[in-house]
């Protein structure tokens, strides 16, 4: 009898799959917002909210959409973000996919919408609504183009042929971006296409209409799930203010101008503590986010010492001063561009130039305020900030301390070396001194006191001795 117990115990065990192999998990679905407009901080929030689901071994990935656009540079770096997503990435666009957000939205595997949603219109404008040259169109057109290409192709076979489908069509993503391109059946030639849900799902740009996230989920067919998403720390809040591009162009401007004024005025004073503090908040959310490394504060300190020995130390503006606006100029770009890769040296490049287009305009557009602040701060009479007095040499004003007159004639010893400029000392008195014949006078040489002019005393060695 018991013999017979404990067979039908290891029988109910062997057929328990819970406890041989362990209750399957649920599928994680990471969940990411995308609801603002298309720049540093939602790129920056979705890279780390990527990483985020990749470490914790996410399934699949859901975007949930809602923006009227936002910068190229940044909708790129999302699209690639995507496109090279090991698990699959579905969009849910609740209500707007408008310019940057219909190329993000074409990078995805899946696309559903919401009733009332639509898709479209990117064409590229500048800040103030006007349409973009062509050249910049025609780059946005070869981005949708190719996006459509990578994620709406199907093979299909007929009477053992193969033959290419487009499930997205490239040249409807195309007519997205320009008015000009007409596509036959869908739109006519002056106007951009913009879908609404239902005309995006017949002509293979949307997969489905849903209201929910969870319903997105649902019409994929996955059941058991657990759906997370990244948190928003105030960290990531102030992170994301700070790496704002208008932010960012205020402290280039700031650290640009302090140096200036800086150097304007003896000391040290309020202008380097702000220009300090400038850099201070640039390069800190950059570092933070691994964008900056300590090669580029490196560089920006040894800019500023550069710069500094060619206005104190070596005369004139050359190669020192050059090198210097240089080691700044391009640590500041530098840090607004992730680290080097041969996989994605195109990219690579493509950022640093448009960081280096920014930092250089921010620059310029500082160092010409500066000077214009300057005129005004100190050649206004009305602010009193400048000695606006005149000292006529005619009422017995002189420009320098003529009292040292009082020491020619005296011996003193050699400060210093005199080569042929150094210093003497007189009475226990330490002066500016020039070698009156040009001759090297070594460091404690007893020398006599010839003459003074333009506020320095003519030496010459002391025979006496």
């Amino acid at each position: 009898m018991k013999v017979i117990k404990l067979f039908l115990l290891l029988s109910g065990l062997l057929a328990s799959p819970s406890l041989v192999a362990g209750e399957e998990k649920p599928a994680v679905i990471y969940k990411i917002d995308i609801k603002e407009e298309i720049g540093a901080s939602s790129w920056r929030l979705a890279r780390r909210s990527f990483t985020r689901a990749l470490e914790e071994g996410a399934r699949y990935i859901v975007i949930h959409l809602n923006t009227y656009g936002g910068t190229v540079v940044h909708a790129d770096s999302l699209r690639s973000m995507i496109l090279r997503s090991p698990v699959p990435v579905w969009v849910f666009i609740d209500n707007n996919a408008a310019s940057a957000g219909a190329l993000i939205s074409i990078a995805c595997d899946r696309i559903y919408m919401s009733e009332g949603a639509s898709i479209g219109a990117a064409t590229v404008v500048n800040g103030t609504g006007e349409k973009q040259p062509d050249k910049v169109q025609s780059y946005m057109r070869s981005m949708m183009r190719a996006t459509a290409q990578a994620k709406g192709m199907d093979t299909v076979v007929v009477n053992g042929e193969r033959t290419v489908s487009w499930r997205r069509d490239p040249a409807i993503a195309e007519a997205m971006v320009d008015e000009v391109i007409e596509v036959e059946g869908v739109s006519e030639q002056g106007k951009v296409i913009t879908f609404t849900a239902r005309e995006a799902m017949e002509y293979g740009f949307c997969d489905g209409v849903a209201a929910s996230v969870e319903e997105v989920i649902r019409a994929e067919g996955v059941t058991g799930y657990e759906l997370r998403e990244y948190r928003v720390t105030t960290l990531d809040r102030v992170i994301g203010f700070l790496v704002h591009p208008v932010v960012q162009g205020l402290l280039i401007m700031i650290i640009i101008g302090g140096i200036y004024f800086e150097l304007q005025t003896p000391g040290v004073g309020f202008p380097l503590v702000a220009a300090l503090s400038a850099c201070a908040l640039y390069f800190a959310p950059l570092y933070l986010e691994g964008l900056a490394t300590y090669i580029e504060i490196i560089l920006f300190v040894a800019g500023v010492i550069l710069l500094l020995l060619e206005i104190f130390v070596l005369p004139g503006f050359g190669i020192t001063g050059v090198a210097g606006v240089t080691c700044i100029v391009g640590s500041l770009a530098l840090a607004g561009v992730g680290t080097f890769s041969f996989d994605f040296a195109g990219e690579f490049a493509r950022d640093l130039l448009y960081s280096l287009f920014f930092v250089s305009s921010c620059a310029v557009f500082s160092l010409f305020f500066s000077l214009w602040l300057s005129r005004k701060l100190f050649g206004a009479r009305g602010l009193r900030l400048a000695l606006h007095a005149t000292v006529p040499v005619e009422d017995g004003f002189v420009g320098v301390d003529m009292t040292v007159q009082r020491e020619i004639g005296k011996t003193g010893t050699a400060f210093t070396s005199l080569r042929p400029a150094g210093k003497v000392m007189v009475d226990d008195e330490v002066y500016d001194a020039v070698s009156n014949t040009g001759d090297f006078i070594e460091k404690g040489t007893r020398v006599k006191v010839i003459k003074y002019q333009a506020g320095q005393l003519y030496v010459e060695h002391d025979n006496m001795n």
